[in-house]
C-alpha cells in the first residue's frame, strides 16, 4: 500500500517538481548550489560592507604584503588593499562576465541553431560551416584576438567570450530541434496554421531545453577560466578592479615572500568553478528521462 501511494505522489507532482526532487537527492549538486548561492550572496554584500574606492582600490603602502590575520584575513597584497575584499568584490567581475558572456552567447547560439536544424539545405550548412570555423580554433585564441582588436575592457572582454560561446549552444540546438521538428505535434501544429517563429519558439524550443541548460552551467565555469586567464595575461579586465585572474597574475610576482597573494584567488576560481560542474552533473542526472526513478 506504501508504494502505491509513493507511486500516486510521484505522478502527482509537475515536471518541474520531479526535477527539482531528483536534484535534491543529489549531494554534490546541493553542495554546489549552496556555495553559489553564498558566493553571489557575498559579492553584492560586499558592496555594502567594503567602499570600492577607500577599500578595494586605494593604495596604502604601510599596509603592504601583511600576512594573514584577524585584520587582514587573506592577508594584503604588495599596495596594501585587502585581498579578503577584493576576492568578494572580484566574485561580481567573475560572476558578470561568465553568466552575461554565456546568457549572450546562449540567445545567439539557439537562434542559430534553431533556423539551422527547423530549415536544413543550405541555411543549414551555410551556419554549420561558419560555426565549424569558430569550433576549429581555441576558444582561448579567438577572445585573444577580438579582444586585441577591440581593445581591454570589461565589456569587450564579454563579446570575446560570448562569441566562444555561441558556437557549443547552436551544436546543440541544432541536434535537439532535428530530432524534434518532424514529431506529430510540430506537423499538428503546421496543420492549424501557426507561423514558423511561433512553432520553434513555443513548440521545439521548449523541449531542447535539458541539454541546453546542463551546458549553461557548464559553460559559466568554462567562461570563468577564459575570463581569468585573458586578465591573467593583462588583456581581460583592466586593473585596478579586482578580477580574480588579475589578481593572480600580480601575486605571480610575490609568489616566494607572499604566497597567498596567488592561492587566495586561485582557490576562488578553482571553488567556483568546481560547484558549477557539481550542479551541472546533478542537473543533467535531474534532467535525463533515463535517471527517473
Amino acid at each position: 500500500m506504501s508504494i502505491n501511494k509513493k507511486k500516486e505522489t510521484v505522478k502527482s507532482r509537475s515536471l518541474l517538481q520531479q526535477t527539482w526532487h531528483r536534484l535534491l537527492k543529489n549531494k554534490g549538486a546541493v553542495i554546489g548550489m549552496i556555495f553559489l548561492i553564498t558566493l553571489v550572496a557575498v559579492s553584492f554584500a560586499a558592496g555594502y560592507i567594503y567602499d570600492y574606492d577607500n577599500d578595494i582600490i586605494a593604495i596604502n603602502v604601510n599596509n603592504a604584503l601583511q600576512k594573514p590575520s584577524m585584520q587582514h584575513w587573506f592577508g594584503t597584497d604588495n599596495l596594501g588593499r585587502d585581498i579578503f575584499a577584493r576576492i568578494l568584490y572580484g566574485a561580481r567581475y567573475s560572476l558578470m562576465i561568465g553568466v552575461g558572456a554565456v546568457s549572450i552567447g546562449l540567445v545567439i547560439g539557439i537562434t542559430l541553431g534553431a533556423v539551422a536544424g527547423f530549415y536544413g539545405g543550405m541555411i543549414d550548412q551555410i551556419i554549420m560551416r561558419i560555426v565549424d570555423v569558430f569550433y576549429s580554433i581555441p576558444n582561448i585564441m579567438i577572445a585573444v584576438v577580438i579582444v586585441s582588436l577591440l581593445g581591454t575592457s570589461t565589456v569587450n572582454l564579454l563579446i570575446a567570450l560570448c562569441f566562444t560561446c555561441a558556437t557549443s549552444f547552436t551544436r546543440i540546438a541544432r541536434a535537439a530541434v532535428m530530432t524534434i521538428r518532424d514529431q506529430q505535434y510540430v506537423e499538428a501544429a503546421y496543420e492549424l496554421g501557426l507561423p514558423t517563429w511561433k512553432i520553434i519558439i513555443k513548440h521545439i524550443l521548449p523541449n531542447c531545453l535539458s541539454p541546453i541548460i546542463v551546458q549553461v552551467t557548464l559553460l559559466i565555469g568554462t567562461t570563468i577560466i577564459a575570463a581569468s586567464s585573458l586578465s591573467f595575461l593583462g588583456i581581460g579586465v583592466p586593473s585596478p578592479a579586482p578580477e580574480w585572474g588579475a589578481m593572480l597574475s600580480e601575486g605571480r610576482k610575490y609568489v616566494r615572500v607572499a604566497g597567498y597573494m596567488c592561492v587566495t584567488p586561485g582557490i576562488a576560481i578553482m571553488l567556483t568553478v568546481l560547484a558549477l560542474n557539481l550542479l551541472g552533473d546533478g542537473l543533467r542526472d535531474a534532467l535525463d528521462p533515463k535517471m527517473k526513478k
